[in-house]
């Protein structure tokens, strides 16, 4: 007898601007960690480290999946996105960022 199997998308990133993708052919009731075992891209060891999610929800290695399910490995951040944030507008300036950035003619600064 054929077991039913679906079809699930792997991507991981190891580094900004570098994107790995697998499409998987996983049994169906195969859950997130036996899917990143089933994967060549991402090492299991890395999936207890990193955080998983489904389609950008985050979610647990025993969430089962389903056909279609794009299975993403998150790398953890290095900077806190707010304080980034916050030092690019202070090197940056306030006149050349977002709302400040167009003024209109004959206007007054911060308007």
């Amino acid at each position: 007898m054929v077991k039913p199997v679906i079809t699930v998308t792997l991507v991981y990133s190891p580094a900004p601007r570098q994107v790995f993708e697998q499409v998987l052919q996983v049994p169906k009731g195969s859950t997130v960690l036996e899917a990143l075992q089933a994967g060549s891209l991402v090492d299991v060891a890395v999936e207890v480290t990193h955080t998983v999610g489904i389609w950008g929800k985050k979610t647990t290695p025993s969430h089962v999946l389903r056909d279609l399910d794009r299975l993403e490995v998150y790398r953890p951040l290095k900077v806190d996105p707010k304080v980034a944030r916050r030092e690019r507008f202070q090197s940056q300036g306030a006149r050349t960022t977002g709302l400040f950035a167009r003024q209109r003619v004959g206007a007054k600064a911060g308007y």
